[in-house]
């Protein structure tokens, strides 16, 4: 017996409710629409059983083969499909619900490995199998959304959103609410926003997850960030910086005193790059304390203090308590308003190394940044030692980006020869169908130094340092993503997604 087979691909599962699909599942039996016609699913290995089970069955579907790793991912939409119709004989009364809820919150109190646990129930499963895949797929954030007919989950992988499965509209509810419960928030409110975190431990790893719920029009939506506690800082060099970015950072982190800012949108990596900064310059005679929201990294030779709103310990308050702990580099994670940046640019000025984040789209913009917070002109020139603003660019797949040519509209635009050959994402088993696989770290290094002290003396605004410093040879964020386009390494979309127009 020939079949006909297919490598390589992505289908989608075919739910025919004339099928036992658990029986079917069990006996390696899937179903597909191939070229528009509804097709049994096999695969090599479990080949026989699954012929064994279809001759049961009063089907005349044409069979395709598949080759294990494509039969394995439809396999898995199928159990997701199957898990959500579980439900569906679950009572919802509002007793219920409450009771498996108190269940629930028992099972993460005693702090189980929650993928251990046999007995939970299926929602729990489903919202325990979300965190896992997320996991496993290197996840950021999961957004789970409502919408008229159906709730959708998306993750967010290497900093773009990927549809991840649907679920029934009535299911939906029951997962934000079971999310609710973990994050100790109020479920019966479901008219307000509510923010709220957890912790949880899955497959050996302990998760801190941030919670922020929205009510919408057609119901809530949930987005949860997930915040791996890493064991593992990574150093300036294996981030992927240009070298002469990283040599330059080296030379402003061995000043005795001063600020330096890492800038950049969320998400850019600027937490992982002051941590690689102070695992850089940590020794044993210096006294370094970091001032958190959440700690990300567990360093076992600094002292780290994690933001608590709720009790009122917040950047500005941690800041001022550490600075009666003697400390030689003080680190915060944010500076978010004008009193955590006034005591910040203080201590700097006042002996310490401060490291510490800032909200900008680029780094020459971080001065009008802090003088909007109030920060005295001569207060910004008499501490900042330089500004790192950096980006987290997608690489494309190596096995199966594929050659293109730029339109001369677009090359003229944005400064590149036309005839040269660049490249677009595809797709392939390798990188789950998104084109890219992994990210590297880009950025631009802006320095203080005496012509730039005159240039904020004479009240230049961003945009009049900005071209003054790209005269004088400043490698901006455009530049570097122009590089790796001419070298391969990225899409012009991509680029244009993380910055390329911003010059």
């Amino acid at each position: 017996m020939r079949f006909p087979h297919l490598q390589d691909v992505n289908l989608e599962p075919l739910w025919e409710e004339e099928i036992n699909h658990k029986l079917a599942l069990k006996h390696d039996l899937l179903f597909s629409m191939i070229n528009g016609e509804k097709t049994t699913v096999v695969e090599q290995n479990s080949l026989g059983n699954s012929l064994n089970y279809l001759s049961k069955l009063d089907l005349n579907y044409p069979i395709t083969l598949l080759d294990v790793e494509s039969f394995e991912r439809l396999k898995n939409k199928f159990l997701e499909i199957q898990t959500g119709s579980d439900f569906e004989d679950m009572s919802t009364t509002s007793e219920e619900l409450i009771e498996a809820e108190a269940d629930l919150l028992d099972f993460i109190r005693n702090s189980q490995d929650l993928l251990s646990s046999e007995e939970s129930a299926p929602i729990i499963k489903l919202v325990n199998s979300l965190f896992f895949q997320a996991l496993k797929k290197g996840a950021s954030d999961i957004h789970i959304e409502s919408g008229e007919r159906k709730g959708e989950v998306r993750l967010r992988v290497d900093g773009a959103l990927k549809k991840h499965l649907d679920l029934e509209r009535s299911i939906t509810g029951l997962v934000i609410n079971r999310i609710k419960v973990i994050s100790n928030l109020d479920i019966s409110e479901k008219r307000l926003p509510q923010d709220g975190r957890t912790q949880i431990s899955i497959s050996g790893k302990t998760l801190d997850v941030r919670v922020s719920v929205l009510p919408t029009y057609h119901g809530e939506r949930v987005v949860m960030r997930i915040l791996a506690q890493s064991e593992h800082i990574p150093t300036l060099e294996s981030l992927g910086f240009q070298e002469n970015v990283t040599k330059n950072l080296y030379k402003l982190l061995n000043h005795a005193h001063g600020m330096i800012l890492v800038t950049g949108p969320t998400g850019s990596g600027k937490s992982t790059t002051l941590h690689a900064c102070i695992q850089h310059i940590a020794t044993p005679d210096k006294n370094i304390i970091t001032v958190e929201d959440p700690v990300e990294y567990n360093a076992s030779n600094i002292s780290q203090i994690q933001v608590n709103t709720k009790v009122g310990l917040t950047f500005a308050a941690g800041l001022r308590s550490i600075l009666r702990q003697d400390p030689d580099i003080i680190m915060v994670g944010e500076i978010r308003d004008s009193e955590t940046a006034d005591i910040a640019l203080r201590s700097a000025l006042t002996g310490h190394l401060v490291l510490s984040t800032l909200h900008t789209n680029d780094s020459t913009s971080s001065l009008s940044r802090l003088m909007d917070m109030g920060i005295e002109n001569f207060l910004i020139s008499a501490t900042l030692l330089g500004v790192l603003a950096q980006r987290l660019t997608r690489k494309l797949c190596e096995h199966c980006k594929e050659e293109t040519k730029l339109s001369p509209a677009i090359a003229q635009e944005i400064a590149v020869p036309e005839e040269k050959v660049y490249f677009s994402s595809v797709g392939c088993t390798v990188c789950d169908f998104t084109g890219y696989k992994g990210r590297q770290a880009i950025g631009e290094l802006f320095i203080i130094d005496d012509e730039v002290k005159m240039m904020m003396k004479d009240g230049f605004n961003d945009h009049q340092v900005r071209e003054a410093m790209k005269k004088r040879g400043m490698v901006t964020i455009a530049d570097k993503l122009k590089d790796m386009m001419l070298s391969g390494e990225t899409s012009y979309e991509e680029a244009v997604r993380v910055g390329l127009m911003d010059g």
